[in-house]
């Protein structure tokens, strides 16, 4: 099996994408982003081959630069969801929060039929392999906080700041002398 990589600039900073034989997004991963392993360890952990075709990755790269762009608030590229039925249902309810906006993970749960299941809900979204077309950034805390994700709160924080949406600023926490 190959997988064709490319790397594009995104409002969280460099993205690398991998894309099937088909075009099918397989992963997306910020450079700037705490992982624990790369795009391409994962993918050849799956038995992938990592190859460069700009034209197999055309459709995905146009779609990621339209985004950044400001251009694209919405994407209509193929995925390809690696998961229990679980994390799918998950992640095809995270396509569904339009650009701009949040919800939280007791919310996603409700809309599943789940309502006690806002950690699971969590749990799924942090294994999502294609953030950003599988908009995980747009999940927040009960309180509307900011929490998980998985190349850190930094990457979360400058998508959402893209779309408009309102960040609160972390609250340091104060040393006490002693």
């Amino acid at each position: 099996m190959n997988a064709y990589l490319e790397t594009v600039d995104s409002p969280a900073g460099p993205l690398t994408f991998a894309v099937n034989e088909d075009g099918a997004l397989l992963f997306v991963s910020f450079l700037e982003g705490h992982y624990p392993t790369t795009i391409e360890e994962d993918l050849a952990n799956e038995g992938y081959t990592c190859l460069t075709d700009p034209e197999r990755t055309a459709a995905a790269r146009t779609q990621l630069l339209e985004y950044a762009a400001g251009q694209r608030t919405t994407f209509d590229l193929p995925v390809v969801l690696v998961g229990t039925e679980w994390q799918k249902a998950v992640w095809r309810a995270l396509m569904e929060v339009p650009f701009g906006e949040t919800r939280t993970y007791g919310e996603i749960a409700r809309s599943l039929g789940r309502p006690q299941a806002s950690r699971a809900v969590g749990r799924a979204n942090g294994t999502n392999r294609i953030p950003l077309v599988i908009p995980c950034h747009r999940i927040v805390g009960a309180d509307g906080s900011l929490t998980g994700f998985g190349g850190g709160l930094h990457l979360k924080t400058a998508l959402l700041e893209h779309e408009g949406v309102a960040v609160a600023q972390p609250v340091r926490q104060l040393a006490l002398a002693t």
